[in-house]
């Protein structure tokens, strides 16, 4: 992988302790990985939260920056800690303590995408592992806790929203009907994360744009949630999740005809959450 990791979106005027970022749009498959992978180019991206980082990008008129992955997850999954290393797929590691995610596969340096369809044929070095996570994990992560620093520096408070995308069939535990399943799941880690004033927000701006919501089921949040929620220190962190059917055919992972609805609808959503780091922001600096 020779692009660059992320790319950073900023606004002409940052007024708004909100940061946007999306660890898992990245669609940059070089050659020398779609070489190595025994995977065809459409089911490599099956993990993808494609078209998240076209989604949000209006994140930057509303005076917020917005932090995009180029890394492809199936090649570093950004969302794990830098220390969640697969002993199945990486030698030389000791066998780690017990860790669904590694277990499952995926680790940090995943070894499967959606469908537990394996990436490689064999296993990669300790070496190459380390290359590969100081070339795009601990760059991306260098550049988020920057942007959390300055805005608490700033406005005394930082608001993370973490954008991902999740697949229709993973409401199905949800047991619901389909008129009342959710298209947008947030995740707080049942309220660790966020202060609940700020989740609430956030959900009325969704709801605002007729959008069913539910939270922390079936996510809570991954590692960006867990490692940078610290509401007590105004660190505050959600996850969003976009049911994939409503803007994409996932089988053939390109928009369909409701994009660009999706997408309008999404500006407004935007717009006020950038206005509660704006109202949050005044408080906590008093």
């Amino acid at each position: 992988m020779q692009s660059q990791p992320f790319s950073l979106y900023r606004p002409r005027f940052e007024d708004t302790s909100v940061v946007f970022a999306s660890p898992h749009s990245g669609s940059h498959y070089d050659e020398a990985f779609l070489n190595d992978t025994i995977l065809d180019e459409r089911t490599i991206r099956s993990s993808e939260d494609a078209y998240v980082d076209r989604l949000y990008a209006f994140a930057t008129e509303c005076g917020a920056p917005f932090l995009c992955a180029n890394t492809p997850r199936a090649y570093v999954d950004l969302n794990r800690g830098a220390d969640e290393l697969d002993p199945a797929l990486i030698s030389g590691l000791r066998r780690s303590t017990l860790n669904p995610r590694i277990s499952s596969g995926l680790g940090v340096i995943p070894r499967v995408v959606a469908g537990g369809r394996a990436i490689y044929r064999g296993k990669m070095t300790l070496g190459a592992a380390q290359k590969r996570l100081s070339a795009h994990w601990h760059p991306y992560h260098n550049a988020l806790r920057e942007l959390m620093d300055t805005n608490v520096s700033r406005y005394g408070q930082a608001i993370l929203l973490d954008c991902h995308s999740m697949p229709h069939e993973a409401l199905s535990s949800l047991r619901r009907s389909a008129s009342d399943m959710p298209e947008i799941v947030l995740g707080d880690r049942f309220g660790a994360s966020a202060n609940a004033e700020i989740v609430d927000a956030i959900e009325a701006a969704f709801q605002d744009a007729g959008f069913r919501t539910a939270r922390n089921m079936p996510f809570a949040g991954a590692f960006m949630v867990q490692h940078y929620g610290r509401p007590q220190a105004g660190r505050h962190v959600v996850q969003i999740e976009i049911d994939r059917s409503l803007y994409m055919d996932e089988a053939s992972i390109t928009p369909n005809y409701r994009f660009s609805e999706v997408q309008t609808r999404l500006r407004t959503v935007i717009a006020q959450i950038a206005d509660i780091g704006r109202r949050d922001a005044t408080l906590a600096a008093e």
